[in-house]
């Protein structure tokens, strides 16, 4: 797909500057704004399906047209179809970044994902560098695309009831699929050739993202409280470390810990999760929860876990991983035990 660059008002260089920077950082300041006062909710499932059907029907569209415009001298439309994609994008990848960033565990390689939203929907609210950095390069193009309905999708399917792994598989075939068209232009194959190509891309973004899948959050499940406690008693915890910070003595007076932890999962699904235990480096207990958490609760699904193998010296640092039991992580607990 080749974009057409916008035109140019001939002999008034004001106008194209206002074209560019400022009518960009409007654009931006908007959509930061808007950030901030949605970034308590959640997306609303019908808002993405509606952004990405309209952004795939145009992309099909321009791929099929684009030469048959140029040819008749439309450009115009060619550019007015280019910036409505590209506002588009840019309107996708900001709804979706709050429940990225919920998600993700900023000391965990997770947080990568969230950081390349954040960068997509930078580069497309800034129209002098998209249209140096993307506007040019076919191959950019069809990735933007792919990433952006990859990374809403992941976000919409567990809003209808999806567990992660799945949403997270089934996004990925789908934005594999979603390129058929531009495998059609690009080696001018018919429509068979062109799904074949798009089957394959499918079956290789399984595989892709079933080894890459620490690297998504879990979206939009988010960890929603976390302590350690001396124990749990109907659901809640007793004697909470509420700084982080325990005295080795009070630890060995207790003979456990219990990781409190309410997990925030959209309504409808329902997703068995694990509690892993480290001491620095060392793996010190693994806990599968018997009782899967259960999406729908505004407090988060609350869960526990106890750590009973505690042998002087316990001093250290500990952190308990809660993750999905296909591995993703959707948060953790951090504590010291001091001497």
């Amino acid at each position: 797909m080749t974009l057409a660059d916008p035109p140019r008002a001939a002999g008034l260089p004001v106008v194209g500057w206002l074209g560019g920077w400022p009518v960009s950082i409007v654009s931006l300041a908007l959509g930061l704004a808007a950030l901030f006062v949605f970034r308590r909710g959640l997306p609303h499932v019908g808002w993405i399906v509606g952004y990405l059907l309209l952004l795939w029907l145009l992309f099909v569209l321009i791929t099929e047209l684009r030469a048959p415009l140029l040819e008749r001298g439309r450009g115009l439309v060619l550019t007015a179809a280019d910036y409505t994609i590209q506002t588009l994008y840019h309107n996708l990848l900001l709804f979706v970044l709050p429940a990225y960033y919920a998600a993700a565990t900023l000391d965990s390689p997770n947080v990568v994902f969230p950081a390349l939203v954040a960068v997509g929907a930078l580069v497309t609210a800034l129209d002098p560098v998209y249209r140096r950095l993307v506007h040019p390069r076919r191959w950019l193009n069809h990735t933007l695309l792919a990433f952006s309905i990859f990374a809403a999708m992941n976000v919409a399917l567990p809003l209808v009831g999806a567990r992660p792994i799945l949403a997270l598989e089934g996004s990925a075939a789908l934005a594999a699929l979603a390129l058929a068209p531009a495998f059609r232009r690009e080696g001018a194959r018919g429509w068979l050739g062109a799904h074949a190509l798009a089957l394959g891309a499918a079956l290789a973004a399984l595989v892709v993202v079933w080894y890459g899948r620490a690297l998504v959050p879990p979206a939009p499940f988010f960890l929603a409280r976390a302590v350690v406690a001396r124990s749990v008693a109907d659901m809640e915890p007793v004697e909470p470390a509420t700084d982080g910070a325990l005295s080795e003595a009070t630890v060995l007076e207790w003979g456990e810990l219990a990781a409190y932890t309410a997990v925030y999962a959209p309504a409808g699904v329902r997703q068995a999760i694990e509690h892993v235990w480290w001491r620095g480096r060392e793996r010190v207990a693994y806990v599968v929860l018997p009782t899967p958490v259960m999406g729908g609760r505004a407090q988060g699904f609350r869960t526990y876990s106890r750590y009973t193998d505690l042998k002087p010296p316990v001093t250290g640092r500990y952190r308990v991983d809660v993750i999905t039991a296909s591995g993703q992580l959707i948060g953790r607990l951090r504590f010291t035990v001091t001497p």
